[in-house]
């Protein structure tokens, strides 16, 4: 964890599924990914008003990042950390970590996403809305 900066901002515990192994028997290594999503989509529920509507404008992410510890096998439950950090005008960074559910030193993965707030029609970057800022570390509200 020495290497992340940010700060914890939400876990999900997800169940692995038969259909997320490849021929190799083991979690295939696109899924990691669905998990940072589906980790990412969570806190975003969590944070977000809901007469918010991400049709006109929202998330998008413009990179992605996974290094690969040991693979996941089926049956298992693991615990997706989700990391958030210091944002810029329209963006912030996400680092992930997937553990063990009932063992929380065993690393599955490390990844990050880079996630930066859109005008879908303009196709621009707009400032983060305050709604995502006010749960992003060192960001004085009002």
């Amino acid at each position: 964890m020495d290497t992340f900066q940010g700060i914890l901002a939400h876990t999900e515990n997800i169940t692995i599924r038969w259909s997320d192994m490849d021929a190799f028997g083991h979690v295939n290594n696109s899924v990691f990914f669905t998990y940072f999503e589906s980790t990412r989509i969570s806190w975003w529920k969590t944070v977000t008003p809901n007469d918010v509507s991400w049709q006109d404008v929202g998330p998008v992410i413009i990179n992605a990042a996974c290094t690969f510890f040991k693979p996941i096998i089926y049956p298992e439950i693991i615990s997706v950390q989700l990391f958030v950090c210091p944002p810029g005008r329209s963006s912030y960074e996400c680092y992930y970590k997937i553990v063990a559910q009932d063992n929380l030193s065993l690393i599955y993965a490390e990844g990050s996403t880079k996630v930066v707030w859109v005008n879908r029609k303009a196709n621009k970057s707009i400032p983060l809305p305050e709604y995502i800022l006010k749960n992003l570390p060192n960001h004085k509200v009002g």
